[in-house]
């Protein structure tokens, strides 16, 4: 198996839930385990690839500022643009290789040399989803498949899993099967028609979401093994 170069994390968005502390610094420097949440992330995934991109928007020259410090790849603007926009209209639209794609706000403890070994074994498809056990209080869009091809995703109706905002990604794949027409479930509902959408059998080990003020003070009361 060919080592995955590169990784893209989406931390462009506001944090509106976590005013007031997001009136002084965007959400991805909110304070985590003596650094912010995006250094943490960063550090996660280090020891598996060379390039982190990361997408910015609200405060972007300060968060820039931070991630240059943290030595990633990239710094991609995407204020004001769709969750899915940089796959069409950024240098990265030209990789036909994996990119792993996390959120900012997503606390996880994965393997993802394993969860590349698993886009392979799968037949790399243009987009593998990563999937986790629903968490009370916490939204998100469930996952029904077969023989791990995703047939339907829901906000309304239940299943075993859902979307844990982790994703393997071929960006010249997707743009050669799908057309820019919003957000990322624009994107997987074209690719589910083409049976190019997939869900992996690896799974975090360890995942939270970082949401509002309360999860960040809860993140720091709780130890990780009671997480």
């Amino acid at each position: 198996m060919s080592r995955v170069a590169h990784a893209l994390i989406m931390a462009a968005g506001r944090g509106q839930r976590m005013m007031p502390l997001t009136s002084t610094v965007p959400k991805p420097m909110a304070p985590f385990q003596n650094s912010t949440l995006i250094a943490n992330g960063i550090a996660k995934l280090r020891p598996y690839l060379d390039d982190v991109h990361v997408t910015v928007g609200y405060k972007g020259a300060m968060l820039a500022h931070h991630l240059i410090e943290h030595g990633v790849a990239s710094v991609i603007n995407t204020d004001g643009k769709s969750n899915s926009w940089w796959i069409y209209n950024t240098l990265l639209r030209n990789l036909d290789e994996p990119v792993f794609v996390l959120t900012c706000d997503n606390v996880t403890d994965l393997d993802f040399a394993a969860l590349g070994a698993d886009y392979e074994a799968l037949g790399a498809p243009a987009c593998l989803l990563v999937s986790v056990e629903p968490v009370a209080g916490l939204e998100g869009d469930y996952i029904f498949h077969e023989d791990r091809y995703v047939t339907k995703l829901s906000r309304s109706e239940p299943a075993a899993t859902y979307c844990s905002g982790i994703q393997v990604i071929n960006p010249k794949r997707v743009c050669a099967l799908t057309e820019d027409r919003g957000d990322f479930y624009t994107v997987w509902s074209q690719l589910m028609e083409q049976r190019e959408l997939r869900v992996s059998s690896v799974q975090p080990s360890r995942w939270f979401s970082i949401d509002t003020v309360a999860d960040l003070d809860r993140s720091h009361a709780e130890s990780p093994a009671q997480r």
